[in-house]
């Protein structure tokens, strides 16, 4: 999207986004970068927001978070279960950087007011972060394969939103939700209340009731660039606040 010169200074929220740090192939290099879906950037700028990607390489959370309007927590690796009181299934990839990162960014982040959207890893962030706990393998307890079909393969949900929930506000009763999960919210964390559940009763949104935006979704909004309505929300809060 091009800058617009008469937009009033600030007009335009800035949206962090957290990243990977991963081996990465781009030209002539095969090298350690921090990078993401593009689909996030995409999302924001569709929402009237500005993407700013924030890689998990320092641990200045408040000063960070006093530069963005709002904070997304995307999707990634699994939470380290020590966090959570648990060891590790065989299954279970880490990376201890992002945690360190996002669970700074995110405790600055409520301190200082800022609204926060959580995507698949990132409502494990939340809830975790508040002293929840998750299942860490899903194919263990259920067969419904829709939440993680296949490598690098994104399975359709249909989600049922709770009435009265910030969720059901902003999509209705229902909506569809590209997934690629294979951990899920078992106990959630302190405060949070499930807005969004799975066919199998999964859940798949969680939010902090109250005055600000703290919400969480297990599926990949990103997926949906005709469908930005979580990332406008996020947007809308962010300017709230501003």
């Amino acid at each position: 999207m091009a800058s617009n010169a008469s937009e009033p200074p600030g007009s335009r929220p800035v949206i962090g986004l957290s990243t990977y740090v991963e081996q990465a192939k781009f030209l002539a290099w095969d090298t350690p970068a921090t990078l993401l879906h593009r689909g996030y950037a995409d999302c924001v700028v569709a929402a009237g927001g500005i993407p700013v990607l924030l890689p998990p390489v320092t641990d200045a959370y408040a000063s960070l978070v006093d530069r963005v309007d709002g904070l997304v927590l995307t999707g990634g690796a699994d939470v380290e279960p020590h966090r959570y009181g648990a060891e590790a299934h065989a299954a279970t990839y880490t990376r201890a950087d992002r945690d360190a990162f996002e669970f700074g960014v995110f405790a600055a982040a409520r301190e200082a007011g800022k609204p926060v959207l959580g995507v698949c890893r990132g409502l494990q962030v939340i809830s975790v972060a508040l002293g929840g706990t998750l299942t860490q393998h899903l194919p263990d307890s259920l067969r419904d394969t829709a939440h993680q079909p296949a490598p690098a393969t994104f399975g359709t949900s249909s989600i049922t939103l709770v009435d009265g929930t910030r969720a059901a506000q902003l999509l209705g009763p229902e909506t569809k939700g590209q997934c690629y999960h294979h951990q899920a919210i078992d106990r959630l964390g302190a405060g949070l209340v499930a807005s969004g559940h799975a066919p199998d009763g999964t859940v798949e949104a969680a939010e902090l009731p109250g005055a600000g935006f703290v919400l969480g979704v297990q599926w990949h909004p990103e997926q949906d660039i005709e469908d930005v309505r979580l990332f406008r929300a996020l947007v809308e809060a962010a300017k709230e606040h501003q």
